[in-house]
């Protein structure tokens, strides 16, 4: 037990996986095929998530070259300590995050980053040049054709609000728009708004995975679509496994995850 607990505290949590996947958006501008994003989610920095880990995370981030980087939540803790811990530690991994080399990089907010209070991780990633997206969006363009990303509120303090965040051209089925929401159990709502695609985490995929045993704890919001690729409606959806890890450090036959995905 002792050698399973050490591996799965130190090397298995450690192991960082590379998911490649080519997606196939029916609206997609031209302009836009063949564009890479890298998806990064939960890191739940000084909790568990070591300094040099989060680092090397970024370095293997930057040998990928993306066009965009986008950061789905829980960037902090609000589990084994006070509230004052996460928010002292917040402005240290927002500054390793921006050692990410990318023209467009943005974030969203989890549900430990809400309950720690928006407003100590939005202003340290503002500050680092990572825009939060919260119930907003962004128009991205290129040659004259425009692709919407649009970020929610965490849903498990009922603070995502797709009809907020998603404009008006792509929710009647105009424009693509690619939502950022930590939650993925809201793929339902999000889908009613004609959404392409949707990237989640916050379930870090089970985490600890037993052989013949189910997942070792699967969050409020997470316990539907636990980790890779979805279809309800018109809206493909995609749940990264997270960096870090929540409750206990430890993962086993679920490692930690930077996600590269292709559109086409």
């Amino acid at each position: 037990m002792g050698g399973l607990a050490l591996y799965a505290g130190e090397i298995s949590r450690h192991e960082l996986s590379l998911e490649q996947h080519t997606l196939h958006l029916t609206r997609l501008p031209d302009a836009f095929r063949g564009m890479r994003i890298v998806q990064i989610s939960d890191f739940h920095y000084a909790d568990f998530t070591e300094g040099w880990f989060l680092r090397d995370m970024v370095h293997r981030v930057n040998r990928l070259k993306p066009d965009m980087v986008v950061l789905t939540g829980d960037f902090i803790s609000y589990a084994s300590f006070p509230r004052s811990y996460p928010r002292r530690h917040m402005p240290e991994c927002a500054a390793i995050l921006s050692e990410i080399q990318c023209p467009l990089r943005y974030a969203s907010l989890g549900n430990h980053d809400t309950q720690v209070g928006p407003e100590y991780v939005i202003g340290p990633l503002r500050e680092h040049g990572i825009p939060t997206l919260v119930n907003q969006a962004v128009a991205l363009e290129r040659g004259g054709q425009r692709l919407w990303l649009a970020g929610l509120g965490s849903a498990c303090y009922d603070a995502a609000d797709p009809a907020a965040a998603i404009p008006p051209a792509a929710a009647t089925g105009k424009e693509p728009v690619i939502v950022l929401a930590h939650e993925p159990d809201i793929l339902p709502q999000v889908a009613r708004y004609n959404a392409d695609l949707m990237l989640s985490g916050h379930t870090h995929g089970g985490q600890v995975r037993l052989p013949f045993l189910p997942a070792f704890k699967l969050p409020p919001y997470g316990k539907h679509y636990v980790e890779g690729l979805f279809r309800h409606g018109p809206t493909q959806l995609y749940v990264n496994r997270g960096i870090g890890t929540v409750g206990v450090p430890f993962r086993f036959d679920c490692p930690p995850e930077i996600t590269v995905l292709t559109l086409a």
